[in-house]
């Protein structure tokens, strides 16, 4: 095999793993997991923490501490756990796991972002309304 055509294989394989994300697996979808990390870091991106309604959210989910007390504290801690893409979307399965049954919410991808946005009744909440639009907006239906 040419060094060209191993190179350009090379190349194809690398994009293809890394353009997928290292998402955990579990009751949301890679591609409803996806289209919150889009809505939360811009793109899913590994940004920092910033004020969110009145208290810090950190990373590709933009993770509040609360929230990762309630996924059940993966990781080694909260704002370390938010950065890496794994620890942090093993967090959200688990919140949803959590909170996404028996809190009359639908178990797809439009209950799981309100979840994640609006606490563990958001799926209720006229509030995260104008979040569910914006992922809508990212791309992803109830049913993604």
């Amino acid at each position: 095999m040419r060094m060209e055509t191993v190179l350009a294989v090379t190349l194809f394989v690398f994009l293809a793993v890394t353009s997928v994300q290292g998402f955990a697996r579990g009751i949301v979808s890679r591609q409803c997991l996806q289209c919150i990390c889009d809505q939360e870091s811009y793109g899913c991106t590994p940004i920092g923490c910033r004020m969110d309604g009145g208290s810090q959210s950190c990373g590709y989910f933009q993770i509040k501490r609360d929230y990762y007390i309630d996924c059940g504290s993966p990781g080694s801690d909260w704002v370390s756990c938010s950065r890496d893409i794994m620890c942090a979307s093993r967090c959200v399965q688990a919140y949803m796991r959590r909170y996404g049954r028996g809190q009359g919410c639908h178990s797809n991808c439009e209950s799981f972002a309100r979840l994640h946005n609006g606490g563990p009744q958001g799926c209720r909440r006229s509030s995260t309304d104008r979040y569910w639009n914006a992922i809508v907006g990212q791309g992803c239906s109830a049913n993604s």
